[in-house]
C-alpha cells in the first residue's frame, strides 16, 4: 500500500507540500520539514501595497485596464 506524508522522510512513496510554505509565503512559521524554494512573502506584500496605493489614488484602473 503507497504511503503518503507530511514531514514523514523520504521513506513514504510520496510527500505532500503546502504551496504557501514552499512559496515562502508564510513569514510567521516554518516547519522543519518544509524546504523553501523562494521568498516572496516581501514580493506580495509589495505588490498588495502597491495595488491598494493606485486604487486610493485614482491611478487603477485606468483607461489602459478597462473596455
Amino acid at each position: 500500500m503507497p504511503t503518503i506524508g507530511i514531514g514523514s522522510g523520504a521513506q513514504c512513496d510520496g510527500q505532500v507540500l503546502v504551496l504557501h510554505d514552499m512559496l515562502g509565503l508564510n513569514e510567521r512559521f516554518h516547519a522543519k520539514f518544509v524546504k523553501k524554494y523562494a521568498d516572496l512573502a516581501d514580493a506580495v506584500k509589495k505588490a498588495v501595497r502597491a495595488y491598494g496605493d493606485d486604487v486610493r489614488s485614482g491611478k487603477y484602473p485606468d483607461s489602459d485596464h478597462s473596455f
